[in-house]
């Protein structure tokens, strides 16, 4: 027992800290957030925005199927400009609000269609529309890498992705 005792003795002396096997445990991992999961989750479903409206535009519009195709294929091309800037405006103004703002231009594209009185009015929505919903599907993944937990980051990413 002496030994030991001088031991802890000239640690002391010596101004070294003494170490417990607490001190070697591996760090615990924060806990999950049910608030981070559901914001994630919430900016994951951004994907869902694109399509669904085309199938009851045919009968509405009384358009004929290239008009559909051009209509539907259109989103892709109106989409670069929102990808084109959805970086630099996250820069600028976050990601939080990008996600805000590409649901709002997303809304009012929606809006512009939804109230369309003629097909060159509802490409002109579907413009809006494609531009909001590149806005998101750019910014959307990043948000949800910087919002998650290590342990559900890659769960919550590929959340959206088809299976």
């Amino acid at each position: 027992m002496e030994m030991a005792d001088q031991r802890a003795e000239n640690n002391v002396v010596s101004g070294q800290p003494q170490n417990s096997i607490a001190d070697f445990a591996p760090p615990k991992e924060p806990k999950t957030k049910k608030f981070t999961i559901a914001c994630a989750v919430l900016a994951s479903m951004t994907s869902i925005l694109l399509g669904y409206a085309s199938l009851f535009i045919k009968e509405n519009f009384n358009i004929n199927d290239v008009q559909v195709k051009v209509l539907r294929g259109t989103l892709n091309i109106y989409s670069l400009i929102g990808s084109a800037l959805a970086g630099k405006t996250s820069d600028w103004i976050g990601r939080q609000y990008t996600i805000v703002l590409a649901g709002t231009i997303f809304f009012i594209g929606a809006l512009l269609m939804g109230f369309a009185p003629n097909y060159a009015f509802l490409m002109f929505g579907r413009f809006i529309a494609g531009v909001g919903v590149r806005y998101a599907l750019m910014i959307a993944p990043i948000y949800t890498v910087e919002i998650s937990p290590a342990s559900f980051r890659g769960f919550l990413t590929s959340f959206p992705e088809p299976r």
